[in-house]
């Protein structure tokens, strides 16, 4: 596999490892050809030595030549395509997986500014392309450039002459095809941009399919759907009529070719000893280099189309090099300074999630993104095992904290300790799998209940344990009543499961962790005030586990150690519950609100 942090896709280096397999596609291309150049060899023989010279003798070797020559076609040809069409699956392969790790790899900020179906589309339909070259369009390539070389040695073989006719429509065709290119680099760029425009449409309709139909906006996103789709479809049209102007051109000079190669041969067969600039033709001659002018017609032709799969095929290396181009701002410094290549090979003995005891610092830390300050100047520390509940209004920078502390993003000023060692020093994986979430957007992936719960941890979590986390969030009440119960597949994103229930699971899967750190972040308001309060109770009892609380109910956070509340991106109000209700502040505001 290449590596993902190189800011170029190389695809010679993918090449490169197939190299001898190519080599023997071409190896094979070039007998196949060789013996498609024989055939009219045979055939003029056949015509001069057996039909005009009326000798039968030679016939019989002649048509044994005439079959060995189309099984040795079949063999070569047969294992060009097996070769190429395992090459192409293999690189396509590794440039896929190694596109979808170089997304895994950048940070949150790159998703922030590019949609889901743009994604798709280069994952799916740009590889598709270099598919398309590696697998057979650029050994077509190879075979064209091979049987033009062949067929006119072999033409000029016969009459040097009467080659500078194919020789001078094959750079007619050329000249074509380049301008044709031209036309369609562009053009390939704009239809598969539209396509990914299409697709998230597409994607994101389905996926709020539910309330699309609640607020009656199918109309609306028909004619959205309707619009991209107009313009991918102006677009193709767009792409025909450059097929449709360039195309007939070829056809034209193909077709005339043959025309004017019979006319002027029949004139050097008819008149060829009263012609000083070249030798007489005989019939068989004309009848063999008729079949080479064939055999270099099909080369022609498929110049506009190999120009277009090229063209395609480039417009897809640049979509893709835009994402190669994209480095991760969130960069491993405990890997850099190691010079390793992966998290897998660091030292454990020095850096574990069960090394770390949860006590959590912040050191007037500041986050600017977007033209403005989220957070500014933030201060605040808990110790391990303790509590800390975080309030404020939306927008006030509550979740940016989290996000701050998992390193989702890195903060512009300041310093973010756990356990007094600053988070930038601690390998990115150990800091994340010493915090479990539950955050405000539940995410469930389309996979059983089980799975959910064991995400990340599938072969190390014991049974008991997911049932333990079951129980513990309130979730086995209803998951029991499932027809199979915790192995019960449920639909993307929790389709098919209440708010609530989706809540309860991603709190199930946030206990199983046992993790250092615990993160609740408004994680409880889909629930009944019962379910609520029993939630608590169990959070309550947890020990040896540091949480951080985010709500917007004073119940959910009244027995943390510390509370904080947000205003504008900084701490306006800090302390306990008592001390804040005596402070007369904002909490106390909320405080009145709710009771």
């Amino acid at each position: 596999m290449q590596k993902t942090n190189s800011n170029r896709l190389n695809l010679f280096s993918y090449f490169k490892k197939y190299m001898f397999l190519y080599f023997i596609a071409v190896l094979s291309i070039t007998i196949s050809t060789l013996l498609d150049m024989l055939a009219p060899v045979i055939v003029r023989h056949i015509v001069d030595d057996v039909l005009i010279a009326q000798n039968t003798e030679p016939l019989k070797m002649l048509l044994i030549g005439i079959l060995c020559i189309g099984v040795g076609r079949c063999v070569f040809q047969y294992a060009k395509e097996y070769i190429c069409d395992v090459c192409g699956s293999k690189i396509a392969t590794e440039v896929r997986v190694n596109l979808f790790e170089k997304i895994q790899s950048l940070s949150a900020n790159f998703f922030d500014g590019i949609n889901s179906g743009e994604l798709m589309s280069r994952v799916k339909d740009d590889v598709d392309r270099i598919w398309d070259i590696a697998a057979f369009m650029g050994i077509l390539m190879v075979e064209v450039i091979i049987r033009i070389i062949t067929t006119t040695y072999f033409m000029v073989r016969i009459n040097l002459v009467l080659s500078i006719i194919p020789v001078l429509g094959m750079c007619a065709s050329a000249v074509v095809a380049i301008l044709m290119e031209t036309k369609l680099d562009n053009l390939f760029g704009a239809i598969q941009q539209e396509n990914s425009e299409m697709n998230n449409t597409a994607a994101e309709n389905l996926s709020g399919i539910r309330t699309v139909k609640a607020f009656s906006r199918e109309g609306y996103e028909i004619n959205k759907f309707h619009k991209h789709n107009q313009k991918y479809y102006e677009l193709n049209i767009d792409l025909s009529k450059v097929f449709v102007k360039y195309n007939p051109v070829i056809q034209t000079i193909t077709r005339m070719l043959a025309i004017v190669t019979l006319l002027c041969g029949g004139l050097l067969v008819i008149k060829g000893n009263e012609l000083s600039l070249t030798k007489p033709v005989t019939i068989g001659e004309l009848i063999a280099f008729l079949a080479y002018v064939g055999n270099i017609v099909w080369p022609m032709e498929m110049l506009g189309w190999l120009t277009n799969g090229f063209s395609s095929a480039k417009a897809s290396v640049k979509r893709l090099n835009k994402i190669y181009e994209q480095m991760p701002q969130i960069k491993d410094e405990s890997v850099l300074s190691k010079n390793l290549d992966d998290t897998s090979s660091l030292n454990t003995d020095l850096f574990r999630p069960e090394d770390i005891t949860g006590a959590i610092s912040f050191e007037h830390v500041s986050y600017y993104a977007g033209g403005k300050y989220i957070l500014k100047d933030i201060s605040f520390s808990i110790g391990a095992g303790q509590t800390l509940g975080i309030m404020g209004a939306t927008g006030s920078g509550k979740t940016s904290i989290i996000n701050l502390l998992k390193r989702m993003y890195d903060a512009t000023e300041g310093v973010i300790k756990i356990d007094d060692v600053d988070i930038r020093e601690l390998p990115l994986p150990v800091l994340r799998r010493s915090i479990a979430c539950v955050m405000q957007d539940v995410f469930l992936f389309s996979d059983t209940i089980d799975g959910n719960i064991r995400l990340g941890v599938r072969d190390s979590m014991s049974t008991e344990e997911v049932r333990m986390s079951l129980e513990q969030s309130h979730s086995a009440e209803f998951v029991d009543k499932m027809e199979n119960k915790e192995h019960t597949v449920i639909g993307e994103r929790g389709v098919g499961l209440s708010g609530g229930q989706k809540q309860r699971i991603t709190i199930a899967r946030a206990l199983s962790r046992k993790t250092p750190v615990l993160v609740l972040d408004d994680s409880t308001s889909a629930l009944d005030t019962e379910t609520e309060q029993e939630i608590q109770q169990v959070l309550n009892e947890l020990t040896g586990m540091t949480k951080i609380i985010i709500a917007h109910r004073i119940s959910a956070v009244r027995k943390a150690d510390k509370i904080i509340v947000l205003e504008d991106g900084h701490i306006a109000e800090c302390g306990t519950h008592e001390e804040l209700l005596k402070l007369g502040g904002l909490y106390k505001e909320t405080y009145d609100s709710q009771y």
